[in-house]
């Protein structure tokens, strides 16, 4: 499974080496007010890439930290349980007959 993992990797870093290299003309990017980018179309596509990783990275993170803290107080609520659960008498042994 491992090598079949790697395999794709190595296939996909190809892929995108490939389209890299094919994709180093000039592009212009206009912005509003007469503001203009300037740069090779494959740069342009991996600040997009990188800006759209960063924003969806940032609107997981509200999640993850209440995750987070719903994990930590589920764990205390457990150790809670347990310890009470320890301290209050055993149930009486079955009889010896």
């Amino acid at each position: 499974m491992r090598i079949l993992i790697w395999l794709i990797r190595i296939v996909l870093f190809a892929l995108f080496l490939i389209l890299a290299v094919a994709n180093t003309q000039d592009a212009t990017l206009n912005f509003t007010a007469g503001i203009a980018w300037q740069a090779p179309l494959i740069l342009i596509g991996f600040a997009f890439f990188a800006a759209g990783l960063l924003a969806g990275l940032l609107l997981a993170l509200p999640t993850s930290i209440r995750r987070r803290f719903e994990i930590a107080r589920l764990k205390r609520e457990l150790k809670v349980t347990h310890r009470t659960r320890t301290e209050d008498e055993l149930p009486p042994p079955p009889p010896f007959i």
